[in-house]
């Protein structure tokens, strides 16, 4: 079974609600068109269809019409998601989404503050031969906030995982806005917590080990699959020629056990096909330089989709 992450940046339709970013107002001086916004759908489903994902769960969706959207594109390429599920409760400006070959047996948002700074949590229960699987789905806020924002997603996640039970098959995913040693490179300006940061102390993800000697990961803590793999590997995104690991996908203890659902060793990687790139860049969705911005119709992700595999006994 093949679980997936992908921050997609800014699937905007072709509908004016108000919400939109100035550069996503459709049909306006930016070129935000059916012209342009069929490319991104093609882009987006050139990634999704090459990774085949039995779940992919997504970030920077607009609306559930994008995800349709989306979805249809992908099913027209020979990809069929069944069931899809968008985080639309709250009208934030973009959201969290998920595409499954999966039935749910439920999904459920979980509202993480009042204010549009803070994106709706998405949480998918499945029911995989008669083994319970509890997916979260996030995204938090960007470097353009301080690091206790952060945290506030962070406690909701460790509230959730208490109340679902911390013995139970959870994966913990998304666009984390954190480095999965956070607490090593954040900036002082970012520093507002004493040095604590949300990856990797509310959800206990620190200094650990590789999978398969790791034996000593406590009940309530998260492992962090990056580390599984090379550091040289270990990431989803390119900001000013520094790599970093904003998307993370995390696991519960249980999912470490060689019985039921359980982790594939090994098999974390980020999607890192040559067309993803323009030299030491990740070949990211193009805007003109000068303002006001203009579509370019060209150009895929900022992020990198970064896959892991679970076996099913």
């Amino acid at each position: 079974m093949k679980i997936a992450t992908y921050n997609v940046e800014n699937l905007f339709d072709l509908q004016t609600n108000g919400h939109e970013y100035k550069e996503y107002i459709p049909n306006s001086y930016s070129q935000w068109n059916k012209k342009n916004y069929t490319i991104k759908l093609r882009n987006i489903t050139k990634v999704i269809k090459e990774i085949d994902a039995d779940i992919i769960t997504l970030q920077e969706i607009e609306s559930e019409q994008a995800l349709k959207d989306l979805r249809f594109t992908l099913k027209r390429a020979g990809l069929y998601y069944q069931h899809y599920k968008i985080a639309n409760h709250k009208h934030t400006t973009i959201k969290v989404a998920i595409l499954s070959k999966i039935p749910f047996v439920y999904t459920n948002e979980i509202a993480v503050q009042a204010s549009s700074r803070y994106r709706n949590i998405l949480e998918a229960k499945f029911k995989i031969n008669n083994r319970e699987l509890f997916i979260l789905v996030n995204h938090w806020k960007s470097k353009a906030g301080p690091e206790s924002m952060r945290i506030v997603s962070a406690k909701k996640v460790l509230k959730r995982t208490e109340e679902l039970g911390l013995d139970k098959n959870i994966v913990v995913l998304g666009d984390f806005n954190s480095h999965y040693e956070e607490d090593q490179l954040f900036k002082k300006k970012h520093n507002d917590t004493d040095g604590i940061t949300g990856i990797n102390h509310i959800l206990g993800t620190k200094e650990h080990t590789k999978v398969s000697i790791l034996t000593n990961l406590a009940q309530g803590e998260f492992y962090n699959l990056w580390y599984d793999i090379k550091k040289e590997n270990r990431y989803s995104y390119i900001y000013r020629s520094k790599k970093e690991a904003l998307d993370n996908i995390l696991i519960s203890p249980s999912l470490l056990n060689s019985e039921g659902i359980h982790y594939k060793t090994d098999s974390i990687h980020s999607h890192k096909n040559k067309y993803l790139f323009t030299g030491k860049s990740i070949n990211r969705w193009q805007m003109g330089r000068k303002k006001p911005l203009v579509h370019k119709g060209k150009g895929y992700s900022d992020h990198l989709a970064v896959i892991a595999e679970f076996l099913v006994n």
